[in-house]
């Protein structure tokens, strides 16, 4: 399907978002708008921690991150479970991991890019396109 009349390439019919939707986006978007929720999406991203292992790794304290999880959980971005008297952390949804990723794994590759100077960018990460300048593409999207 080509992109145009309002759709997207490969997204199927395109259907306006509810108001509701779009507030609920709009609420995960500000919780993983603070650095240190961030951080933690990231880390549960790759493995499940209990409270401790995610304040250590943050550098943040206890009471600070528990209190992340907090939002978080209530958000449904982050669950848990109890696992003795430890309780462990964990992002149940794929889509917020594939997000977090997408975006962390964008930002970190245009900052090496940065730090490598023009001969990375003219590299195998980048397309030309005939009378055009070079033309991003997203890693892990097949765009």
């Amino acid at each position: 399907m080509a992109a145009g009349e309002g759709g997207v390439v490969g997204a199927g019919k395109y259907e306006e978002p509810s108001g509701e939707v779009l507030g609920r986006a709009a609420e995960a978007f500000g919780l993983l708008a603070a650095p240190a929720r961030l951080h933690i999406v990231w880390l549960l991203a790759h493995g499940e921690r209990d409270v401790s292992a995610l304040a250590e790794q943050v550098g943040g304290a206890l009471p600070a991150v528990s209190q992340h999880l907090s939002k978080l959980k209530l958000a449904g971005l982050v669950r848990s479970r109890r696992e003795g008297r430890r309780q462990v952390y964990y992002v149940g949804d794929p889509g917020v991991v594939a997000v977090v990723r997408l975006m962390i794994g964008q930002l970190a590759e245009q900052e090496q890019e940065q730090e490598q100077g023009p001969e990375y960018r003219h590299g195998s990460r980048q397309v030309y396109e005939r009378g055009a300048g070079p033309v991003r593409r997203l890693r892990g999207t097949g765009a």
